[in-house]
């Protein structure tokens, strides 16, 4: 009897714990006005969304003064206080490519511009996020501006990760921040080539195996987007957002070629590009097959089970393309 009433308290203490460690779900706002549309509302509400991760501006450089300034500040169009909100900054990498930047310059500013924000939207934030995709050149400015940031900010402090920077995480350093977000998408070339850039397999397998290895304790971000690559003669010459597929195969100026392909069958004009008899449009996107796989791969490679999965990014164009509960099935794979 004693070891019956044993086992079944084992049972209730895994259920219990595995429960408990299970990944939270969060969304990426990466619009310049915050509003959510009601199918964004519903979205949050039916995965009982708590945390948003909202970019409130890029750093870029002036193009004649080459000083780095703010770029596209968020603007907030109604109340968001019962989310936990994490600003995020997104610095270009050349802006801290700069030989003679004032670091300590820039840290200010940055926190200056996310306090006035947050100020003015009444926002509590516990916790800023660094967006940056450092290279080798740029890596020890990078280290510097992580480590005054924390410093100045007396916050914790994330960090979006490649997987090019999990892998050779010797060269390229680890920054000193609380946690990092392992961007698990864009892994490959924006080409005219049969590629998906967004998300490969074939070129995940190649990093997967480092993440043991990665000493930092990463979150995920996974991707619910999709763009069009914009192609003449062969060559690359934009990228193109929200188009939609199903609006494609009815227009009479273009043709599918294959499933990632539609040429255009006579020039026009679309959500206000120019489309040349000729060109060719490569859809990228992401299925909810893909998104579980993701899923499965990260959990198998993962040295630890990530708290939060965040989904790149929330917009009522991106939803739509999603089953209602694919967020907790995704979710369910960790």
């Amino acid at each position: 009897m004693i070891k019956k009433s044993f086992l079944i308290f084992f049972v209730f203490l895994v259920t219990a714990c595995s429960k408990s460690d299970k990944p939270i779900i969060a969304f990426y706002y990466w619009k310049t006005v915050f509003r959510l549309s009601e199918t964004e509302r519903e979205v949050l509400k039916d995965n009982k969304v708590e945390k948003l991760y909202i970019r409130y501006f890029d750093v870029g450089l002036h193009p004649k003064t080459t000083e780095p300034i703010p770029v596209s500040p968020i603007h907030f169009q109604e109340n968001i206080n019962k989310f936990d909100i994490v600003p995020v900054v997104f610095i270009q990498n050349k802006v801290l490519l700069k030989s003679n930047i004032d670091i300590d310059d820039l840290v200010e500013k940055i926190l200056h511009l996310v306090d006035q924000i947050n100020i003015k939207n009444k926002i509590n934030c516990s916790e800023i996020q660094i967006d940056c995709d450092w290279t080798l050149g740029s890596k020890e400015n990078y280290l510097k501006f992580i480590e005054r940031f924390k410093k100045l900010s007396q916050k914790k402090l994330s960090a979006t990760i490649r997987l090019h920077q999990v892998k050779y995480f010797k060269k390229t350093k680890i920054p000193n921040v609380d946690s990092g977000v392992l961007m698990y998408y864009n892994m490959g070339t924006i080409a005219p080539d049969a590629v998906n850039s967004i998300y490969d397999h074939e070129i995940a397998e190649r990093y997967l195996k480092s993440l043991k290895k990665y000493p930092l304790h990463l979150d995920i971000a996974l991707p619910i987007y999709s763009w069009a690559i914009h192609i003449r003669n062969q060559k690359v010459i934009g990228l193109r957002s929200k188009l939609d597929v199903a609006e494609l195969k009815k227009d009479g100026n273009f043709v599918q070629l294959r499933t990632m392909f539609f040429k255009v069958k006579k020039s026009n004009y679309k959500n206000g590009f120019f489309y040349e008899e000729g060109d060719v449009l490569k859809i990228e996107a992401i299925s909810a097959e893909d998104l579980k796989t993701m899923g499965e791969e990260l959990n198998e490679n993962a040295a630890n089970t990530p708290k939060e999965i965040i989904f790149y990014d929330l917009d009522e164009f991106n939803l739509k393309n999603y089953e209602k509960n694919i967020f907790e099935q995704v979710v369910s794979c960790f």
